[in-house]
């Protein structure tokens, strides 16, 4: 396990023209130059990008609204038939993926704060993606899992969807700000879960057949995992979660096992405040890597393209607060060094993602939200 001020941070400065809607930049990294284009602008809190196989790219907006980007980087009315959501703080419409026969089925899945009276929580739903000259639009729409219990508020919804190659969906689901649910196994608040395409539960998930224990559960003791991707060689679940003042972490989740929050934490309360037991204890799992202080991290991407030879097996990490793309260098599971991306932009990064063709696609999180495209400089 490695703490970022134990390694060497590399910042990307460059000298940022007046901002453009269409100009690109140039810059470079301590590996290579890269090209930053503006593709689309005008979107309220976009929060997750997926990519069709035409080319064209389905991007979510919080408020509740599924937008396809065509290849001229012209944006869609709205997707038709996208249920309601508790566009409510960090709720609304969250994480999108392609199922792994989209080319055949043309579904697609989806995260969501669903509205239940007083209360909400975490919804994912899959549907089929009808695209005709009319517009498109999502038919059978079904809900395939709910978080449970419910509760108010607009906090910790966590919402990112990983396919594993055998499959099965992994969701990550935030505790709501409610901290000690998160080991609670009765309910699925600070859990990752996994799940077959159709909602049901795999045989051989870890928690199956115990009494009092929810059977999606797959890892639990998680405060508000936003990022997660499964790793191109090993195929395992990594997911990044946001610690409290301090203490993101990269974590590995594995079957079973128990992540700590909120017994332990290398992060403080906002207070300044201790966080249970401290940063170790005996039982529960260590992260990979952690941040302190913290940059808020939020969507992930390992690097397998052919575009920047220079960035292959690298792991890019969004950051909120700190306003920046983590470029992060990995030596098998070990984090060996960092680097801070697109610092002057100034924006919040709420997605990454690597296109079919090797680029970087980014999404900023803001009222006018941009979808930025990272391309070899030449």
């Amino acid at each position: 396990m490695h703490r970022r001020s134990l390694l060497t941070l590399t910042i990307a400065l460059f000298a940022l023209p007046a901002w453009s809607e269409t100009a690109p930049i140039v810059m470079s990294s301590a590996k290579t130059k890269f090209r930053v284009d503006t593709v689309a602008v005008g979107l309220e809190n976009p929060w997750s990008i997926a990519f069709l196989p035409d080319g064209r790219k389905l991007i979510t907006e919080r408020p509740g609204r599924l937008r396809i980007l065509d290849k001229d980087g012209k944006l869609s009315d709205p997707v038709a038939g996208v249920p309601d959501v508790a566009a409510v703080g960090q709720g609304g419409l969250l994480d999108v993926a392609l199922a792994p026969d989209f080319a055949n089925s043309r579904r697609i899945y989806f995260s969501y704060a669903e509205p239940r009276g007083l209360v909400n929580g975490t919804a994912v739903a899959h549907a089929r993606l009808a695209d005709s000259g009319k517009g498109a639009k999502l038919e059978d729409v079904t809900v395939i899992f709910r978080q449970e219990p419910g509760r108010g508020g607009g906090f910790h919804f966590g919402s990112r969807l990983a396919f594993a190659p055998d499959g099965n969906l992994f969701v990550t689901l935030g505790e709501r700000n409610a901290m000690q649910p998160a080991q609670d196994l009765s309910g699925h608040l600070g859990k990752v879960v996994r799940i077959a395409p159709d909602g049901s539960v795999p045989k051989d998930n870890p928690f199956v057949g115990k009494e009092g224990v929810r059977p999606e559960i797959w890892s639990y003791g998680h405060r508000n995992p936003q990022a997660a991707a499964i790793h191109p060689a090993s195929g395992k679940l990594w997911t990044v979660e946001h610690g409290a003042r301090g203490g993101d972490e990269i974590n590995i989740p594995a079957a079973g096992k128990n992540y700590g929050w909120p017994v332990i934490s290398f992060g403080r309360h906002y207070s300044g405040a201790k966080i249970g037991e401290g940063p170790q204890k005996e039982g529960m799992e260590q992260p990979v890597y952690y941040w302190d202080p913290s940059i808020a991290p939020s969507g992930m991407a390992f690097y397998r393209g052919d575009a920047f030879p220079a960035w292959k097996g690298n792991l890019f990490v969004g950051a909120l607060v700190q306003r920046h793309l983590q470029r992060l260098e990995l030596d098998g599971d070990k984090v060996v060094n960092e680097e801070r991306l697109l610092v002057g932009f100034g924006e919040r990064i709420r997605d990454v993602r690597q296109a079919p063709d090797g680029t970087l696609w980014v999404l900023t999180d803001a009222n006018n939200g941009r979808v930025l495209r990272l391309s070899p400089a030449d």
